[in-house]
């Protein structure tokens, strides 16, 4: 099996960070496996499946959510045979019907290869974690 390298690595979440920051539905799903499963820290249980993300974010959409920026730092790629885990510090502004709102979390997104993808990888699981105050932090900009 073969090891995916940093940049192909980079590539496939670069086009899951710009689709998220332009709230672009469908190219932010398309990053994701259908099988895929997200552990987000606001949501009280485990998505194991893209449907159901789809159907949280497509009711955040239709409330009036969506994201006004989005800047990743603190970028790690690791790699194994046949995938890789990206994870990095993600600062978020998004506007909703509460008004706007900004955080800063750690995301982890783990692929595996996939040779009908742009980049040969797609994402499986995707894990947000907060950051506990005061932890620091660097200003590697996207």
């Amino acid at each position: 099996m073969q090891i995916p390298d940093q940049a192909a690595v980079l590539a496939a979440a670069d086009a899951i960070i710009e689709a998220f920051a332009a709230t672009d539905t469908e190219a932010y799903f398309a990053g994701f496996a259908a099988d895929a499963s997200f552990v987000f820290h606001p949501e009280a249980a485990r998505l194991d499946s893209r449907a159901e993300y789809e159907a949280l974010w497509s009711a955040w959409v239709a409330s009036g959510w969506r994201v006004t920026s989005c800047t990743s730092t603190e970028r790690l790629v690791q790699t194994f045979p046949g995938g890789a885990v990206f994870s990095h510090t993600v600062a978020t502004s998004i506007d909703s019907a509460d008004g706007p709102d900004s955080y800063v979390e750690r995301e982890s997104i783990v692929f595996r290869a996939d040779s009908a993808q742009p980049d040969g990888l797609i994402a499986i699981h995707e894990h947000l974690s907060t950051v506990p105050v005061g932890a620091p932090t660097t200003d590697q900009a996207l």
